[in-house]
């Protein structure tokens, strides 16, 4: 306590002397003799308690009291007020304007000292407190950003592991990411959806990993009991993503995103708003990438097949409002430069 500043304002030189006898020892005690210093000095000083006589030469210490509730700087320094007056009018009176405590005239050394410790070590305890609750607000917040960074960056490991499985649509995972989470922000979705929806994006074909390699990158027509393995990628995915506990839209993504609005789709023939709708704008970028991309048995699709293809599938394969988004999305890339980027 010896380090922190306590400010004395009496105009009395022997009620000043006094209590420097009394505290010199225990705190860093400064003096003044008037309200304006006593308010100049609050202003420009950490101050950590403020001993303030009931009357001075310029103004009464109930005016210098008010005068520091009202300024935002000096508002949380505590204060006791010294008084002659030793009725319970005074402690009242004291409470009502702000002040923390008094201190009655003639000066009683272990009442003087109790009650200023007492003052100050509240003081100590929330400087403290305050500290540490931005020192632990900060530690969290790192964490929860080196969480959100691991989580990431084992997202987009996860996304090229199952892109590496098929040798003619490396980056596919990413690519159906970015084109949900355009379609999302198309809609005016918060950050938070966009953000969800591209992590699932980046996830939605994970159940791959179930499928053999043999048949994924399979360049003739698949057999119906090939085609049954390739469609099982879905529920594959569902249930390896069901052990995320804190991100169930996750699994949802992997299950529904074949789904089709017409309720032809897999695994569940699913129909309209049936179809989770982080799945039918899922649905929508996987189709564009899918016609997008260069295959074994094809090239890249020219803009305006690919706008016409998702035209045929408005209302059938797709949700109406989401094919919209990406007919416009077509329409503002002119030169045809999005599944480049």
């Amino acid at each position: 306590m010896r380090q922190m500043l306590v400010l004395l304002v009496d105009a009395s030189e022997s009620d000043r002397q006094r209590l420097h006898q009394i505290l010199d020892p225990r705190v860093q005690l400064e003096t003044v003799t008037s309200g304006k210093e006593a308010l100049s000095y609050v202003e420009q000083h950490d101050v950590k308690l403020l001993l303030l006589s009931s009357t001075l030469s310029d103004m009464g210490g109930f005016e210098v009291l008010r005068q520091l509730n009202q300024n935002p700087h000096c508002k949380d320094v505590p204060v006791i007020m010294l008084v002659q007056d030793h009725s319970q009018k005074a402690e009242a009176a004291v409470a009502m304007a702000g002040g923390f405590d008094i201190i009655r005239k003639p000066f009683v050394p272990i009442v003087v000292v109790k009650k200023v410790e007492q003052v100050l070590e509240l003081e100590y305890l929330h400087r403290n407190l305050k500290e540490e609750v931005h020192r632990q607000t900060q530690l969290a917040e790192e964490r929860l950003a080196s969480s959100e960074r691991l989580f990431e960056e084992t997202v987009m490991a996860l996304a090229k592991t199952i892109d590496a499985k098929d040798a003619y649509t490396r980056g596919h995972s990413q690519r159906v990411a970015r084109y949900a989470r355009h379609i999302a922000y198309k809609l005016g979705w918060l950050e938070e959806e966009q953000r969800r929806i591209y992590f699932m994006g980046l996830l939605h074909d994970i159940g791959k990993i179930g499928v053999p390699e043999a048949i994924i990158n399979k360049t003739t027509r698949l057999t119906d009991e090939e085609y049954g393995k390739i469609k099982q990628h879905t529920v594959i995915g569902s249930e390896i993503l069901d052990l995320v506990a804190e991100f169930p839209e996750l699994a949802i993504g992997a299950r529904s995103h074949h789904e089709r609005y017409d309720g032809k789709g897999y695994p569940d023939g699913f129909a309209g708003s049936q179809i989770p709708v982080y799945a039918r704008v899922i649905a929508v970028a996987d189709a564009y990438d899918a016609m997008t991309s260069r295959r074994s048995y094809r090239d890249i699709l020219p803009q305006d097949v690919v706008r016409s293809e998702i035209v045929k599938g408005r209302g059938t394969q797709f949700d109406p409002q989401f094919a919209d988004i990406m007919l416009q999305i077509i329409d503002e890339d002119a030169d045809y430069m999005l599944h480049e980027r």
